[in-house]
């Protein structure tokens, strides 16, 4: 994205998505610097949603799921499903933000890793899927979409749900299994709408050279970087 596009992206960027990415920056969740991924590429920031540890964070956070939720599906959506381990806060939480500050009082559920073989036993906790329910997955951050590809089986295995969608905290924008971003064709495979809260694109177009906290964290060179991961990893169509 050159300098022009990125100036278009910001001035078009909601207020909920600049609190979003300065929150981030905030807690710490979102840093600059030399990391690498699991997937073994190097790369010059990481989101680590693990940072969030106080109520009043995930509180806030929950706010900003529910607001993009309802600005993207509206009420076209009945249950928020939360895949183990970090779906899960995020499930009930912007559940309960939902019914609290926009009317919407949905279901949630979510899944064990390993299926309880006493009690009422299973591996959904919460809401049970019935047919016809509109499903909308909520993740931290999809890269390859593998826990989508794990989620959507075990939903459907439940009952004959239907996929609302998939809503995540920040699309990286890099290539999944082909030359497609990895959230868009995790779309296009399970024929369901994806979308993020903000995009790579729309966190470097909002911090380049911006000052938060007394101090510039994307600087130019780090935002040059940040181009340069882009077009490696970056889809290509």
């Amino acid at each position: 994205m050159l300098a022009s596009e990125a100036e278009a992206t910001l001035s078009d960027l909601a207020p909920y998505k600049r609190g979003f990415i300065e929150f981030m920056v905030e807690t710490g969740v979102l840093t600059f610097g030399d990391f690498v991924t699991k997937s073994g590429r190097k790369t010059p920031y990481f989101v680590n949603t693990g940072l969030y540890r106080t109520g009043a964070q995930l509180g806030r956070l929950a706010g900003f799921y529910a607001e993009t939720i309802v600005d993207r599906l509206g009420d076209r959506f009945d249950v928020l499903f939360g895949p183990a381990y970090k779906g899960i806060p995020l499930a009930v939480a912007t559940a309960m933000t939902l019914a609290r500050d926009h009317g919407r009082d949905v279901a949630f559920c979510f899944d064990r890793k390993e299926a309880k073989d006493h009690g009422e036993g299973g591996s959904l906790v919460g809401h049970k899927p019935k047919s016809g329910d509109r499903v909308l997955i909520i993740e931290d951050v999809t890269t390859a979409g593998t826990s989508i590809r794990q989620t959507v089986p075990l939903l459907r295995a439940a009952a004959d749900v239907r996929l609302a969608g998939l809503v995540v905290a920040v699309d990286r924008m890099e290539r999944g299994t082909g030359t497609q971003a990895a959230l868009r064709e995790v779309g296009e495979t399970f024929g369901m709408p994806t979308f993020a809260i903000v995009t790579v694109d729309e966190i470097m177009a909002h911090l380049h050279r911006r000052e938060i906290a007394g101090r510039v964290l994307l600087t130019d060179d780090l935002y040059e970087r940040m181009q340069e991961y882009r077009r490696e990893y970056g889809p290509s169509a």
